[in-house]
This record gives structure tokens, sequence and C-alpha cells, in this order.
């Protein structure tokens, strides 16, 4: 045990300084101290406010603490919080069926994060992979994409192609076969009789927000149907609003398979995943095959219904698609030497920013200092994707505080 002792922490420096010396090092966040958030703006511990333009993830799509939302947490927090699953709850039937008719399966299965839910997801295909398609025991095979991002569990990262997720983590779990990303014909070549799934995240928004090419995910799906592979599609991070329709796969017309959801389900106020599939695949499951002590738990399930609500009633996957693609064509009309490309779809948008002028983080450290907090992934590209509640005047009041920055100016201050 530590014996380090350090003075309360008040400003932003004793707090970053705080979770240096506690915290396993396991993340480089921006130099920045949260306190206190509404709708799209954050404030630090000194009073310095920021807009957000990364959403945690897009775990925030309603926006910071939505009163509706947070009304239903502190109302049912006073009623009940945590049951497990060895009673039922009066909270989770009603949210299970609330999301069963909005996205259309015949049943949910909760659990609490993304990674949970994907790890559910490739548990379920291969079930039915054995008990109903006849793969072979212990031969089942997972089809997954090159730099896909799925989770961070020891199974997740080990068919990830980003060697640093793997390094130091092995061994791994067998029964995955890697195919690049956007390509149909690798996809087929890869598909055999032990094939049970194929997980695609319909734009890989960790990856460097990548959109795939046109009709790739309806030409995936249609391969899969006719080779008996469930298309198990990952919208953690693209679904409930984020791109611009409910879910991702709704632009390509197709109804996947297997549909992972998390992030925004719990409305950015408690983890609440999923995995919605027909009878089909769920009904492989029997008592004691599978569980979670807080999935489906009626605080979170009571949380989850209201953050549904909230997408719905508020239309915010019609409001990404609008200011999505007005605010796409205003970064697209910025002039700078230092962008290669600006892509996604709805409030999903990457910003590229070219090898010869460096890596990305300094721009967003630049434009912190400016009052906007977005942050890099995969090295070169700028990530914005503010809740869905921002209004287009909003975005507009800080284009000209963007532009500059993509310009180049005030990187070396930052």
């Amino acid at each position: 045990m530590s014996d380090r002792t350090v003075n309360p922490a008040s400003t932003s420096d004793d707090f970053l300084q705080q979770a240096d010396l506690w915290s396993a090092s396991n993340y480089a966040p921006l130099p920045v101290v949260i306190t206190r958030a509404e709708g799209v703006w954050v404030w630090d511990v000194e009073g310095n406010k920021y807009l957000d333009c990364l959403s945690a993830y897009s775990a925030v799509n309603q926006g910071h603490c939505h009163p509706r939302i947070v009304e239903t947490m502190r109302q049912q927090a006073g009623r009940c919080t945590l049951t497990s699953r060895a009673f039922q709850n009066d909270q989770m039937g009603p949210f299970l069926e609330k999301l069963c008719n909005l996205v259309g399966y015949d049943k949910a299965l909760p659990m609490n994060t993304g990674a949970e839910a994907v790890e559910t997801a490739i548990k379920t295909v291969r079930k039915w992979g054995y008990k109903v398609k006849g793969v072979a025991e212990n031969a089942a095979e997972v089809i997954v994409c090159s730099d896909n991002f799925h989770g961070r569990t020891t199974t997740i990262v080990g068919f990830s192609t980003e060697e640093q997720y793997k390094d130091g983590f092995g061994p791994f779990t067998p029964g995955f076969k890697v195919v690049r990303y956007g390509d149909l014909s690798a996809l087929e070549a890869a598909i055999n009789d032990n094939s049970v799934g194929f997980l695609v995240e319909p734009i890989q928004g960790e990856g460097g927000v990548i959109v795939p090419p046109d009709g790739y995910l309806s030409e995936a799906a249609q391969l899969c149907a006719g080779n008996n592979v469930a298309f198990i599609a990952d919208e953690i991070q693209t679904g409930l609003g984020r791109t611009g329709r409910l879910l991702c796969s709704d632009w390509d017309k197709i109804r996947p398979d297997v549909l992972i959801l998390g992030k925004a389900l719990g409305g950015g106020v408690y983890p609440v995943s999923a995995v919605c599939a027909d009878d089909g695949f769920m009904e492989v499951y029997k008592p004691g095959d599978h569980g979670s002590t807080f999935g489906g738990n009626p605080l979170g399930a009571a949380v989850a219904m209201t953050a549904l609500d909230v997408i719905v009633d508020e239309n915010l996957a019609g409001k990404a698609e609008e200011i999505g693609d007005w605010f796409m064509n205003e970064l697209r009309a910025i002039d700078s030497p230092h962008v290669v490309e600006v892509r996604g779809k709805g409030l999903l948008i990457g910003v590229v920013i070219s090898d010869e002028s460096g890596p990305a983080n300094p721009f967003c450290k630049a434009l912190k200092k400016r009052g906007i907090l977005a942050k890099e992934t995969h090295e070169q590209v700028i990530r914005f994707a503010p809740p869905l509640v921002i209004t287009r005047e909003t975005l507009k009041s800080v284009l000209p505080d963007i532009s500059s920055v993509l310009r180049g100016e005030g990187l070396a201050a930052s």
C-alpha cells in the first residue's frame, strides 16, 4: 500500500497531478478538468467554458445532463436501483419492449458496457452456429475487419489489427478471421462452412471515421444471408441518431441479424448496452448460459427508456443529418494546407490532417485553447462529434476558431 499523501486538489493542475499520481497511465487526455456540464457545454474547475465536440465518444447524443433523463434517474434511484437477475424488476421488461419495438427485433439481451455487448454478440452467434447451423464443436469462426474497434477485453483486442492494443495481453481467443474493411471480395473469400458471423462497424469511428464504399454494407449483408452467416452490426458508436438515422445501417436499408447498442442508450448518465436479435438467435440461450449482475437493472432500464424517448421526441437523428451535412460542407470549405479530407455521416465527422503537417494532437490542443474540445484518433484524424442537441448557430459561432486552427494558427502556442 502506498503511503504517498497529497494536498486536497482545487485547481486543474492539482487534479491533473493527482490523476497522474494515482491512476494507471492508460489514457492521454487533453489537459482539461471538467466539473460541470449542460447540453453541449462543459466547464472546468476554473470556470472556463468549452464546447464539447466529442460527446464522450457518442455516449452523450442527448446532451449532457438532459433534464428528462436526469429526473428519471433521480426518481428511480429513490425507488429501486438493483435487484440482480436472480429476481425480476418492473423496469427491464418495459425497457426491452420499447427498445425492440423501436429497432425492430424480437428480443434484446441487456448488458452494461459496449465491450460486454460485443462479447455477448460473439457468444450468441457462436452458440447459434453450433446449435442451429450445425458447425462442429469449437470450430466456429467470426469474421472481423481490419482497423476495427469493438472494445478492450482480451478476446476483442485479440482480433484487433492495432498492435498496441494487443501488446502484452496474449494469449488470445482463437476463432477470428480478419479481412480488409470495405473489401467485399476479401469477405467472400473468408466465408466457409464454419463461418457463424461477420462483425462490422457501419462506420469505423475509432479507426479514423472511415466510411466504407457505397454499397459495401448492403452487399456484405446479402453475402452473409446467402451463406447463412450472421451479419452483426456494432452500432455502439454509430447508432441512436449519431449519423443522421436511428441506426447507421438504415442508410443502406439493411437489417442486421444481430444489432449491438450501447453508449447513448444510457443517455450519458448510466452505462447501458444491449444485443438485439430475433428468436432464431436468442432462443439458443437457456438459464445459466450467460448473465450480468447489473445487466437489465431497474436504474439503467429506466434511464434507457427515457434516453430512447428523448432521441425520438426531439428528432435527434434528423437534426444530426441536417446540421451534420451543413457542418461538413463548412469544414470542407476551409482553405487549409493541413487538411487532406473531411469525411463522415451526420454528426460523426473526421478531419484528416496530412502526415506532413504532423499529428492531429497539436490541433486538438489549439482548439482547446479556444474553448473547443475535440480529440484525435489514429494520430491524424480530428473527430468532431458534438451532442446531437447542438444548433447550427452554436457551430457557426465557433467556426472561425476551428478555421483558424485548421489553417495552423496558434499551434506552437498550444
